[in-house]
């Protein structure tokens, strides 16, 4: 019952996984430009693929390790971080093949002693309990693994692994199928689904009873297996046996050796002992056998059988057994093998010739026995712990290729006469080794090192072609044919030399010379004009049409655009006017008072009267409203304070903001004192939000309007700290108030927020921490007063210099984008800028925001903004801002018939060019970014390696730079010999720079904290993550804290916190308490950059504890950080309007859901549609439906009359009696569409949207423009899903009731 129990779950673990594998996304496992994640390679699945690699022969140990090694290199080269996990259960699995045995011993140790890599062995097997924790410990992101092994048992370890790993939440890699390209590893991935989960959970026990007996099993085979070689000695006793000749050899050579010459040595004197010692049990069991012959003849029939099988077996013992000389002479051979290998370079032995003939059966079979014994050598390597034994080349330690041929030279060869002449270096070496064996095996003489072969016997099978040869027959004339081209030889330098090229009277090129011109421009088989994917794209407007129809689409497309642009960004529409740059004359200098013009004066002056009315026309606005602020701050200071944020948002004075400031200060301090004396005895619960509003008025005082503050208002500010509890910082800012002060010390309690200054404000204040800003306009920006990094990027693109720009997501970055396309627009109307974008969305997006940003008038025939993308272009070639996919650009710049307007090219504008290492489409990125040879700016946020990206895209550019001086050198000289060059013109009429500067900037002006979503007894939590809880103290300990990884201040707090709970004598807990952090020090404003540096100093600490050996201490750190969040078997689509609905209860809401199926985009959005038509039937009173039904009918009937009357007022007279019936029909109809409007109207519960953001009229034109873009569907399912979503979409703003 137990067998089939465990087939059973077997059969189970087996289809689970093939079920998986078909599921399976081919996908890259490294992301490039970001760090990679920790993840584990499984070692046997990691031999087992190099071992069945197709290149690999037999016995070439050295190639196997290369294979490793590169596959090895390749991860870490891409950013790999990762340890090799060696399971001890797993070598069982090998003792069906002896031959791999040794080599997977060496591996380990060549991997731990010759690398870096990170190699654990402790783990007994993948279900043991140490395993377990070391997985939750070390957090890996997926483990590499076999999906097959060499037999059926070893499949089975690689499926208990696979299966414990998606148990512990361990996505699976499988080995097998992967492809690797520069930047990328692309596996198979399997995930570690909740179904897969819990396969384990429920059948554990039987999972556990299959495993152990599994492991039995194996072990039998080892029995077996090592029976034939070893007879009755014990694995211990070989063991013992191993580690004695070890022992031995040290007295020999005390002075230490090399692993090959040591292997060699002890394998060979522990092999002809074993075998030496199987002969003599051979014996002794044959002259038993005779006795059991004769009373098997003796015996009855009836008992003859039972003896028969052993009789037989024996019988063959005796007949395929060889004598030991033979043995002595294989392993002669081998120690000359090893010689060879210690003195021919690998170039020699990659030459070596492949003999096709195999070993006869014994002599394979006493070879398996040698491997065993290196196998048991290798075990015991550790008792040379103290002699000087070099481990290098544990990847070279068998040949057996090289063997064949030595094996093959003495058997044909020597016989023949052909003599093999060894010098006398290789000579001794040989001498030295064997004569150490001789010494190691002290129960018989082996000989004397020469001669090599003392028997006949033929080790090989005797083959027709023991050597492959080539063929015979005349090869053609076979080479390259020769062409001359300067760019191809540029390319390949020296190569070309090196290979074979024909001749040029050769009949093979002279019969390809055609005598016939060679146009680029044309088809070289039809001359037709050459064409591309341009001229295939679909073309949205004729460009040169005058059709009405045509130009009335033209311009519903440029009120769609604007309307796009504009709900986009606030940003109001300029003016571009062309400001041609004038030659300068030859004239005397001016004055520096000549400078500033009388008109220039003037504007100056206006300019100062325009500042001065708008800062009275703010004022006078904050004067009307600021009554009715204060009191809605005293009804409700939450909705007060938004409505004054609303206000400071809008103005634009510095002192009507700061008399904003001092009105909610004095609002907050207010609404704290009454909430504090509102508490019950003994309730310590406070709102702090109302501290955290008074704080950031404070904040705002101090450092945005220092300029007007008075000394009431410090007095004010001072009280408001004093109030709050923070008497050192009221103190520091006005000493005299505090003095002065009539809060007693009784009522200090009541009043204070209970904590420190700086952790109130790192705990609560983190989102509201002020940046440092500068404070110096640039007359550049006239919007906003940019940052240093900003003012970089305007210094790039005024110098036409290229970017590498690297900065968090809505940092700024694009402005610099914006900036460039304004100056190009200005300067002329003949420059472009391409911006490149990764996707047709956010071409689109670009596009409507660069038409709703700018005007220009533009020639007849021009247009300012234009789109190429696959699917269709609109002005692609006669606009100065092109908006573009990768793809696109590429066509643009290899046409040879679009090169005029290439030329016209002024910058180039990359978008997200961390696509560069995308899975698809990375190739065009890098094609572009290579051609393109005006400046350029690369824009992106998450590039962790910008240096070696910015490093790569100077090189480019020194090599245009190379390649425009020559132009320029032959424009000149054709210049001096009198022709004319229109070339000049072209490319250099505006002189670029070819310098790329890096401009970085890593500080977000949001932090970003994050939450995992999980569901509970059917409802929706969210628990805060903590990003240290994603790392490990290995982690840490290896490569630090990853750059990317950044704590909020609210985290920060958490951290410090964690880290002195749990390490009590700590010696700088006090030094690094928030209040005594030298940077927050009597500071009553702490900024974002003092809680980064604080931030900085915590992980430097927590990386000191696990240098300095107390990692316990950090393990339980990170341990306690992190959550646990519940798996559930949930359909994810059906959760989706509950997460929604969670989201709206804690006013998370408008949020960003990123789904990247577009399938399940749609079914979430219509289980959220449906969601909400349910809850507002729910909730509809039942008469509802009818009641309108019934004012609906009424109404068409008074509109119905009042059509009626109105042609009954056009025929006869007006009477006073007729118009007042008129107009009584009128107040009836505007009664009860009022009164079915208020039936319909949805209320704000059943709908996430805002009702008064976009009116109908709105929509109606966004559907109209959409509703004929998804051109997957057939016309008739397209209009009905059209009508679907849009029902779907009404729904989630107007809900509509059936």
């Amino acid at each position: 019952m137990g067998l089939e129990e465990d087939t059973m779950i077997l059969n189970k673990m087996s289809e689970l996984i093939l079920s998986e594998m078909p599921k399976a996304e081919y996908s890259s496992i490294f992301n490039d430009f970001v760090e990679s994640e920790f993840f584990l390679i499984d070692g046997d699945s990691l031999l087992v693929t190099c071992i069945c690699e197709k290149s690999l022969k037999k016995g070439q140990e050295l190639h196997f390790f290369y294979l490793v090694e590169r596959y090895l290199v390749d991860l870490i080269s891409k950013g790999g971080q990762f340890a090799i996990i060696f399971f001890k259960d797993a070598e069982y699995a090998y003792f069906n093949f002896p031959e791999l045995l040794s080599v997977r011993t060496a591996l380990i140790l060549h991997l731990q002693h010759n690398s870096t890599i990170d190699v654990r062995t402790q783990f007994s097997g993948c279900l043991s309990q140490e395993w377990e924790n070391f997985l939750e410990e070390s957090y890996p992101y997926f483990l590499i693994v076999a999906d097959e092994g060499l037999n059926q048992l070893q499949t089975h370890l690689f499926n208990f692994l696979i299966i414990q790993s998606w148990a512990m939440k361990v996505n699976a890699v499988l080995s097998s199928g992967q492809t690797p390209d520069i930047l990328r590893l692309y596996a198979y991935f399997m995930p570690s689904k909740y179904n897969n989960q819990m396969f384990l959970k429920q059948n554990k026990k039987k999972i556990e009873n299959a495993y152990k007996a599994l492991i039995e099993q194996l072990k039998e085979c080892r029995v077996s297996a090592f029976k034939p070689f070893f007879g009755n000695l014990r694995w211990n006793n070989m063991m013992e046996e191993a580690y004695e000749t070890i022992s031995l050899l040290k007295q020999l050579w005390p002075e230490g050796s090399d692993i090959r010459r040591v292997l060699c040595v002890t394998s060979c004197s522990l092999s002809l002992r074993m075998y030496h010692h199987f002969l003599e049990n051979r014996k002794k069991t044959i002259s038993d056998q005779k006795t059991n012959i004769q009373q098997l003849l003796a015996a009855p029939a009836c008992h003859r059988q039972r003896f028969s099988a052993r009789l037989l077996y024996f019988i063959q013992v005796e007949k395929n057994c060889l004598s030991l000389q033979v043995m002595e002479d294989l392993c002669k051979l081998h120690c000359l093998s090893v010689v060879f290998r210690l003195h021919l370079p690998l170039s020699q032995r990659a030459c070596t010739r492949v003999i096709t003939s195999h070993w006869i059966k014994d002599i394979q079979t006493f070879l398996n026995m040698k491997n065993c014994c290196d196998y048991f050598i290798l075990n015991n390597i550790n008792i040379f712990e103290f002699w000087n034994l070099n481990l290098i080349h544990l990847c070279d330690l068998n040949d057996e290729l090289l063997l064949k041929n030595i094996a093959f030279y003495y058997e044909n060869e020597n016989d023949q006469g052909l003599h093999l002449n060894l010098g006398n270096a290789i000579m001794k070496d040989y001498e030295y080794l064997w004569n150490a064996v001789s010494e190691l095996v002290r129960e018989f003489d082996v000989g004397k090192p020469f001669p090599l072969r003392t028997t006949k016997l033929n080790f090989l099978k005797k083959n027709p072609l023991p050597i492959k040869d080539t063929s015979k027959e005349k090869m053609p004339n076979l080479g390259f044919i020769p062409v001359s081209s300067e760019l191809v030889d540029m390319f390949v330098g020296d190569i070309l030399k090196d290979l074979p090229f024909l001749k040029r009277d050769d009949p093979i090129v002279t019969s390809l010379a055609k005598h016939k011109e060679f146009d680029e421009l044309v088809h070289w088989h039809s001359h037709r004009p050459l064409s591309d994917d341009y001229d295939r794209t679909k073309c949205q407007y004729d460009e040169k049409s005058r059709d009405p129809y045509y130009l009335r689409n033209v311009q519903k497309y440029h009120v769609f655009q604007r309307f796009y642009g504009s709900s986009l960004e606030s940003v109001s529409s300029k003016i571009i006017v062309t400001q041609d740059v004038k030659p300068k004359k030859n004239s005397e200098p001016k004055s520096k008072k000549a400078n500033v013009t009388k008109a220039e004066i003037i504007a100056r002056e206006n300019k100062k009267r325009l500042f001065v009315k708008e800062e009275q026309k703010e004022e006078n606005k904050w004067n009307v409203l600021s009554y009715s602020i204060k009191e809605e701050m005293k009804e409700n200071l939450n909705s007060g304070i938004q409505s004054l944020e609303d206000f400071l948002k809008s103005c634009k004075s510095n002192l009507v903001k700061y008399q904003v400031e001092m009105v909610g200060l004095t609002a907050c301090l207010k609404a704290w004192k009454e909430h504090c004396r509102s508490q019950e005895e003994g309730e310590t619960t406070k709102d702090l939000s109302i501290a955290v509003q008074m704080m950031k008025r404070i904040h705002s005082l101090l450092e945005k309007y220092p300029e007007h503050l008075q000394e009431q208002d410090l007095q004010l500010i001072a009280r408001c700290l004093k109030y709050l509890g923070f008497d050192e910082l009221a103190g520091s800012l006005y000493p005299t108030q505090v003095a002065e002060d009539g809060i007693k010390e009784k009522k200090k309690k009541k009043y204070s927020v209970g904590i420190g200054p700086v952790r109130f404000q790192l705990q609560y204040m983190g989102h509201y921490l002020i940046r440092n800003e500068r404070k110096d306009p640039d007359p550049r920006v006239p919007d906003f007063i940019p940052d240093t990094w900003q003012r970089e990027l305007l210094d790039v693109v005024d110098n036409n210099e290229s970017a590498v720009i690297v900065a968090p997501t809505s940092s700024g970055k694009t402005y610099a984008s914006y900036y460039c396309m304004e100056k190009v627009l200005k300067e002329s109307n003949e420059g472009v800028v391409v911006y490149v974008a990764p996707t047709n969305a956010l071409v689109n997006q670009v596009a409507a925001t660069v038409q709703n940003r700018y005007t220009k008038n533009m020639p007849n025939g021009e247009c300012l903004c234009g789109v190429f993308t696959r699917e269709y272009r609109r002005d692609a070639l006669n606009c100065q801002v092109l908006i573009t996919v990768p793809a696109c650009l590429e066509i643009l710049l290899l046409a040879p018939h679009r090169q005029k307007w290439v030329k016209r090219i002024r910058y180039v504008i990359f978008d997200e060019v961390h696509c560069l290492g995308g899975e698809i489409g990375a190739e065009i990125w890098e094609h572009v970014l290579v051609m393109v040879r005006c400046p350029f700016l690369a824009l992106s946020a998450t590039i962790s390696n910008p240096e070696h990206l910015t490093e790569w895209l100077q090189s480019v550019k020194w090599y245009w730079k190379h390649a425009d001086s020559i132009i320029e050198e032959n424009i000149a000289s054709k210049r001096n010999v009198g022709n004319r060059a229109n070339f000049h013109k072209d490319y250099f009429q505006m002189k670029q720079s070819y310098k790329v500067r890096l401009v970085l900037y890593g500080e977000r002006y949001n932090d970003l904290e994050k939450h995992i979503c999980s569901v509970k007894h059917d409802d929706i939590y969210f628990d805060h993550f903590h990003p240290c809880a994603a790392l490990t103290t290995d982690h840490i300990e290896r490569y630090g804290f990853p750059c990317d990884l950044v704590l909020s201040p609210r985290e920060t707090i958490q951290l410090y916190d964690t880290m002195f709970e749990f390490w009590e004598g700590w010696p700088r807990a006090q030094e690094l308490c928030p209040e005594n952090f030298i940077h927050f020090k009597n500071k009553i404003v702490i900024k974002k950059m003092d809680a980064r540096k604080y931030e900085e100093s915590l992980k430097t600490e927590l990386t000191n504890w696990i240098k300095n050996g107390n990692v316990e201490e950090a393990k339980m750190v990170l341990r306690n950080l992190r959550s646990t969040p519940v798996s559930s078997s949930e359909n994810m689509i059906k959760m989706f309007p509950l997460l929604v609905e969670k989201l709206r209860k804690m006013e998370k809401l408008p949020a960003l859901f990123f789904l990247f199926k577009l399938g399940t985009v749609e079914q979430s959005a219509r289980a959220v549609s449906t969601f909400l038509k349910m809850k507002q039937e729910r909730e509809r009173p039942p008469k509802a439906d009818k009641e309108a039904h019934d004012m609906a009918n009424k109404l068409r009937k008074v509109k119905k009359s009042i059509e009626k009357q109105k042609i009954i007022d056009e025929k006869s007279q007006k009477k006073p009696r007729k118009v007042d019936k008129s107009l009584i029909y009128e107040a009836e109809h505007n009664n009860l569409l009022k009164n079915l409007e208020k039936n319909l109207e949805i209320p704000q519960e059943f709908s996430y949207a805002d009702q008064k953001a976009v009116d109908a009229e709105i929509l109606q034109m966004v559907f109209d423009r959409v509703k004929f873009t998804r051109k997957d569907r057939c016309p008739d399912v397209l209009e009905d899903e059209v009508k679907t979503y849009w029902e779907m979409y009404i729904s989630l703003i107007f809900p509509c009731p059936k």
